[in-house]
């Protein structure tokens, strides 16, 4: 990372960091008197800044590991800070952002609601330059241009495209490998289903781009047939959660439906899952299960099932053979990162330092978590 992308805080926050923490040591308190914007709030023993954490879903799965582990590592570093819950919903997440930072939170982390325009980013970036506060974006994607904008601004996050790469590449090889006993009804052409977090994201956009590309790529190179998704009406290819929340349940209801319809006797049963998330995929699964499909039974069909986050309770379907693989996204890695930025601050040092062993963007503030595949 070269020196000029690793500005030092102005004086001025330090000095702001110290006045701050008068208020902020001892503020345990979880009620709306002592924390009227609303978030989750711990304090005993901290010193220093005050953070603000701005999660874009408590209910997201992935997003319960990251914050679970930044709780225990801004705790164990005894930092004060507030959790805060927007459910999806960007002009709240405002806010609390506007609110916390009259309440004398002076360092914002915040995992951004809105990622389909850069309008939100660019509004909380404006909001922590005109407090004179430092701002951490993590997991959702943040404009390069947006980071550069401020010289007290990173982001903590993963390479998008990374995840959509391993994704198909797991899929191809599996394929390749068990094509014949993939495809059920012996047309010769796999049928599948995508399941796509939220329109506008760069994980969902890429991982539904590439998962497909990519299997494709290693089907064709060995002579086989590309995939084939299983409505030739759906002109999107993909079925897209419609709240935007990645969530199990709506995997679950739109299987149920195809299920009524696409099934062995048929002979058009989908023979593919392919989810953004692993939540999706085993809101797929709980559907498939219901018909008496992978159950990871002796006799019983295990239609292969792909996710991302690699969730423990993914990773033990794996395990059970009722789903075929995941990329993992390390929630804790993503955290413990996000903790040496903010120690950095709590400490007047660069927001940078400490992070030569991380992966960078070059020329830009962005900290790359790497994935890994897992089936």
């Amino acid at each position: 990372m070269e020196k000029i992308s690793r500005r030092s805080f102005l004086k001025a926050s330090a000095i702001v960091a110290s006045a701050v923490a008068l208020t902020a040591c001892g503020d345990n308190s979880d009620s709306p008197a002592n924390n009227p914007a609303g978030g989750e709030n711990s304090a005993a023993g901290a010193t220093g800044i005050k953070a603000g954490v701005f999660y874009y879903n408590f209910a997201d799965a992935y997003i319960t590991t990251v914050r679970t582990a930044l709780d225990k590592e801004l705790k164990d570093a005894g930092i004060a800070y507030d959790n805060f819950d927007a459910q999806t919903n960007q002009g709240q997440q405002m806010d609390q952002i506007n609110t916390a930072i009259t309440n004398g939170v002076n360092l914002l982390i915040v995992n951004i609601v809105e990622t389909s325009s850069p309008d939100a980013a660019k509004q909380v970036v404006k909001a922590a330059q005109d407090a004179g506060v430092p701002v951490i974006f993590f997991n959702r994607a943040v404009e390069d241009s947006i980071i550069q904008s401020y010289d007290r601004c990173a982001f903590v996050g993963t390479d998008a495209p990374e995840a959509g790469h391993m994704q198909g590449e797991m899929i191809g090889d599996f394929l390749v490998k068990n094509f014949e006993k993939t495809d059920l009804n012996g047309d010769g052409k796999i049928s599948y289903v995508m399941f796509k977090g939220q329109e506008g994201n760069d994980e969902a956009e890429f991982r539904t781009k590439f998962s497909v590309e990519d299997a494709n790529e290693k089907l064709v190179a060995a002579g086989l047939p590309k995939l084939v998704f299983y409505d030739e009406k759906n002109a999107d290819k993909f079925l897209v959660d419609p709240t935007g929340a990645w969530s199990a349940q709506a995997a679950t209801d739109y299987m149920n439906t195809i299920l009524a319809s696409y099934t062995e006797a048929n002979k058009n049963m989908v023979e593919l899952i392919i989810a953004n998330n692993d939540g999706m995929a085993e809101g797929a699964i709980a559907a498939l299960q219901a018909l008496g499909y992978n159950t990871g039974k002796e006799g019983s069909i295990t239609i292969p099932v792909y996710g991302v986050d690699a969730m423990d309770s993914a990773l033990d379907k794996i395990a059970k053979n009722q789903m075929t693989g995941t990329v993992k996204q390390d929630g804790e890695a993503m955290a413990a990162t996000i903790a040496t930025l903010v120690k950095n601050v709590n400490e007047g040092a660069d927001l940078l330092a400490n992070t030569e062993k991380y992966n960078f963007k070059k020329g830009v503030n962005k900290i790359n978590v790497p994935y890994a595949k897992m089936s």
